[in-house]
């Protein structure tokens, strides 16, 4: 009997020279292409950031005339609606904005400046006010003043110091004046061209893709984000008005020079979180304690400008607010800190619209969920399993 021979099989894949079978080696394979993907997207957020920060004075105006426009789309399209062409109604909306934004501009520009001129009296007044509790400061200033002085006679006393001169205050006043002005009408100008041209670039997004499922994608992003950032802005800007007529009503009422100004304060101080409520009350506690007798009196002011934020933002805000925008605390105060650094307070204005937007994008994109979960607030996973009847409108 013959024996037959065992036969071997040859495995016809090719073999990786590593050793590592194909499946091993494309999965190696794509696990580097997704860290090459993660380096390249952290450099070019570095690089955004860097031209952002340089790029301020461009940037700043557009981003602004962009929100504007978000804002306003809403009521231009439901007055086409009824029947108003949309560069006809754009024009007329940003030329009564532009109008309100003078009158404002010119009525505060006369007690402004006067402050301004003013300061350095007005600084040595608020010290003899608060002598008393200003003591252990003065103290402390002095014995620095003391070491310095000593430090100074033990140096070389040939060596000549020189003192750069420092443009005066009128000067810097003038020159941020005329920065947001340029600012803001390069941002109206911006705003009446884009609500003028209509749903040209939303047509234009969905000429952008080629597949239906795509089209529909992006045009629910762009209306999410029109309709969030619409209802916000619209929302604060109403709840801050009446925040700005409360404080004016209550520093006419204790007889606080300019009232009204310090009612403009606070209109557009509480657009900054945090930190505009803050402001405001060391802002109208310094020019209290200047205008009003006595000291008792003085106090008063900046107590109720204190009562009066408070209850907007711990009771009217919270309920009006607080079901539409989905974000928690901390994401919120790492975004006005960061836009602060980056563009100072008009950043820092812009910092909570800007959030919203990035929030709509995440919620409406499959690989940004994460990071949408991250900034949403406690009942964002809640909110998610809504009903796709509540979610945002798609395509129109």
């Amino acid at each position: 009997m013959q024996t037959s021979k065992p036969q071997t099989v040859v495995d016809p894949r090719p073999i990786d020279p590593e050793g590592l079978s194909p499946e091993l080696a494309r999965a190696t394979s794509v696990r580097e292409l997704q860290r090459i993907r993660a380096m390249l997207t952290v450099v070019v957020l570095i690089g955004v950031t860097i031209a952002m920060f340089f790029a301020r004075d461009v940037m700043l105006p557009l981003i602004l005339g962009a929100m504007l426009a978000l804002t306003l789309s809403p009521v231009i399209r439901a007055l086409g609606r009824a029947g108003l062409p949309a560069p006809l109604s754009a024009a007329s909306l940003i030329l009564t904005l532009g109008a309100v934004l003078g009158v404002a501009g010119y009525a505060m520009s006369g007690p402004v400046s006067t402050w301004v001129a003013e300061a350095p009296a007005l600084g040595a007044q608020v010290q003899e006010r608060l002598a008393g509790l200003l003591a252990s400061v003065e103290q402390v200033k002095e014995a620095s003043d003391q070491v310095e002085e000593m430090a100074s006679q033990a140096g070389d006393g040939s060596v000549q110091q020189v003192t750069l001169a420092q443009p005066g205050i009128l000067n810097s006043a003038a020159s941020y004046a005329a920065s947001i002005g340029t600012t803001v009408s390069v941002a109206l100008v911006l705003a009446l061209f884009i609500l003028a041209s209509g749903d040209m670039f939303y047509a234009k997004i969905v000429e952008a893709y080629p597949r239906l499922s795509e089209k529909k994608r992006a045009l629910k992003i762009v209306y999410g984000v029109e309709r969030a950032i619409s209802s916000y802005l619209l929302t604060i800007t109403i709840i801050n008005a009446g925040l700005g007529l409360a404080v004016f009503a209550l520093m006419w009422a204790i007889g606080l020079p300019n009232a009204y100004i310090w009612g403009f304060v606070a209109f557009i101080f509480n657009f900054l979180p945090f930190l505009g409520a803050i402001a405001g009350v060391a802002l109208v506690g310094l020019y209290s304690v200047v205008t009003l007798e006595p000291l008792g009196h003085a106090l008063l002011a900046p107590a109720l400008y204190l009562a009066a934020t408070s209850v907007e933002g711990q009771l009217v805000t919270p309920t009006i607010l607080g079901r539409r925008l989905k974000l928690n605390t901390v994401s919120v105060f790492v975004t006005v800190v960061f836009w602060g650094w980056l563009w100072g307070i008009a950043g820092a204005l812009m910092a909570v619209p800007f959030l919203v937007i990035v929030k709509v994008i995440c919620d409406n994109a499959d690989s940004l969920r994460t990071l949408g979960n991250f900034l949403g607030s406690a009942d964002t996973r809640i909110a998610a399993r809504e009903p796709e009847a509540e979610a945002m409108p798609a395509a129109r």
